[in-house]
């Protein structure tokens, strides 16, 4: 579950964004729409815990995340909430399946390589595994992006514009990829976009 209440957030102590509360449950997928400079960004960097909101609450799984220290939020995140920024950033040194494998680490989970080949079958990239991530194309890298979010089944998936770098026929592919991960795992799927694409593709919405 993810549910905002009265959330507010400045970067400059001066203008205030003011957000709409978000209440979505458990196993739902929601879009939320909205054009540059609307704020989209920096609403998922608040749902992710990434950025500290100056008035309200984000409540995930029964949790105020605003409550949490520093370092029990990393854990919390790790374990709990997948993201995928709208520029996906690597270990440049590492492959892409050393890249997922330490995503698994950090979260302190077991590492699984079956795991890791499964999804990135299922995202069409399966041969790019021992591939270094700066050898990929920007659609290719997105993808990985995605396999790294869902790697840890997270109960939360948000994803800031996943379909940017992508043709019609991958955008397709990655949300079903995303909406089929998300109910595999019970997990509430929010998707950050103004990709116009999506509107027909995900039934819950919200405008800001």
């Amino acid at each position: 579950m993810l549910q905002t209440k009265d959330l507010k957030f400045s970067y400059d102590g001066k203008t205030l964004l003011d957000f709409p509360n978000i209440n979505c449950q458990k196993g739902e997928q929601w879009l939320l729409l909205g054009q540059s400079g609307s704020g989209k960004t920096t609403l998922l960097h608040l749902l992710g815990g990434l950025r500290k909101p100056k008035n309200g609450d984000v409540i995930i799984n029964g949790k105020n995340i605003r409550q949490l220290s520093s370092s029990s939020l990393d854990t919390f995140r790790g374990k709990n909430i997948g993201i995928v920024f709208q520029k996906p950033h690597f270990v440049r040194a590492l492959t892409v399946k050393e890249n997922l494998l330490l995503a698994q680490e950090l979260a302190g989970e077991k590492k699984d390589s079956n795991h890791i080949v499964s999804l990135l079958e299922k995202l069409n990239i399966g041969h790019k595994l021992n591939s270094k991530t700066d050898n990929l194309s920007e659609g290719e890298k997105q993808r990985v992006a995605i396999a790294r979010a869902l790697v840890n089944r997270p109960t939360v998936i948000l994803a800031d514009e996943p379909t940017s770098a992508l043709d019609d026929k991958n955008c397709q592919e990655v949300i079903e990829l995303l909406e089929t991960q998300s109910k595999e795992a019970n997990a509430t799927l929010l998707i950050v976009t103004h990709d116009g694409r999506l509107k027909n593709l995900v039934k819950n919405q919200i405008q800001l």
